[in-house]
């Protein structure tokens, strides 16, 4: 489930299914979309995101984004993103533990990402017949470069904080005073002119057009790709708890 709370001014969404290690639902990201679009409304100055028990997120169920044929989990993790990538104040997020598919992705359309030293980051879409999505593949390489994009998506391996920062995935790490990081970073915020803010960020954000356009060609290769038998393969053998049919899979 997602929990949201409106205190003084700032928006906290949480990701709270600990039993699952935070994996998302269609449910959840409809929960985050409309949470995260209200803050264009009211005296909203900050936005916060977080998980629960010390994990970010471990990405999608597979269970419930398994079916090809079914959009509906497609339709909602787009409007979750949509909403994220269109929110007009600052948006902070703090990253414990696992931050897995999606958890990473959206760490690239945040103002400021906080991440503890033990947090754990991977895009491993390939390893699932898959490939990057919501402009990773665009971001990446304009922040770490060519060589270190190709490392991180075409090999989906996890990486840790100093990997991160260095991708500048992350604005820095913390051992021990995450939340005091995060809490005396959302003070200084709320403490700016709101427009000024607003408007700095848009400006930050001039490329929205063409990142747009660029989720759009990734999202119509992402659903070809979800029709492959290497996709299918992935998807099975990772349900049914067995390896992969390398045949299949590499294919």
């Amino acid at each position: 489930m997602i929990t949201v709370k409106n205190n003084d001014e700032v928006l906290t969404v949480t990701i709270n299914r600990p039993d699952k290690k935070n994996a998302l639902t269609p449910s959840m990201y409809k929960a985050m979309a409309d949470a995260i679009n209200s803050a264009k409304d009211g005296d909203v100055r900050v936005v916060v995101i977080e998980g629960i028990n010390g994990v970010f997120t471990s990405g999608n169920d597979v269970a419930e984004f398994a079916s090809a044929q079914s959009t509906t989990g497609v339709n909602e993790t787009v409007k979750f993103m949509q909403a994220l990538l269109n929110c007009d104040v600052p948006v902070v997020a703090k990253v414990e533990g696992l931050a897995v598919g999606i958890g990473t992705t959206m760490l690239l359309h945040c103002d400021f990402v906080y991440a503890h030293k033990n947090a754990k980051f991977a895009m491993p879409f390939i390893n699932l017949g898959l490939v990057p999505e919501y402009a990773s593949s665009y971001l990446i390489p304009r922040f770490a470069g060519h060589l270190k994009a190709a490392k991180l998506l075409m090999l989906g391996e996890f990486f840790d904080v100093d990997v991160a920062k260095e991708c500048e995935i992350i604005t820095e790490s913390s051992a021990d005073d995450l939340q005091q990081t995060v809490d005396d970073v959302v003070t200084k915020l709320r403490n700016k002119p709101r427009t000024a803010l607003i408007d700095t960020k848009k400006l930050l954000k001039s490329n929205k057009t063409f990142i747009k356009s660029h989720i759009d060609v990734e999202l119509e290769v992402f659903a070809s790709a979800m029709q492959r038998a290497s996709a299918q393969e992935a998807f099975s053998a990772f349900l049914d708890k067995r390896p992969v049919n390398q045949k299949i899979f590499r294919e």
